[in-house]
């Protein structure tokens, strides 16, 4: 089930860099094919609310996978205290000096 969502975080990422790099920074979209006049089947305005919208769904379906991935991470382990692992590695102290032995 993690490689299924993690194949579909990568697809989703991918798209989300292609449309990002499609946009130009003006809003104009595409920003390809604006010359005639205005009855093109994807106009630069049309163009630009479809490569906003899609944006938007990828970017969603991104921190949705994001989340996602995070729970699936972390389900089943114990919390982790690192005072436990300190007290548990420190070496257990002598209460008086330590008297070498002659032997």
């Amino acid at each position: 089930m993690e490689t299924l969502i993690l194949t579909i975080h990568i697809l989703i990422a991918l798209g989300l860099v292609i449309t990002v790099l499609l946009q130009r920074s003006e809003g104009g979209g595409l920003g390809i094919g604006g010359g005639g006049g205005g009855g093109g089947f994807m106009t630069a305005r049309g163009t630009a609310n479809l490569l906003t919208r899609l944006t938007t769904i990828l970017a969603v379906g991104f921190f949705t996978t994001t989340v996602t991935l995070a729970i699936m991470a972390g389900a089943g382990k114990e919390p982790v205290s690192i005072v436990d692992d300190v007290i548990k590695q420190a070496p257990a102290k002598t209460s008086g000096p330590i008297v070498p032995t002659g032997q």
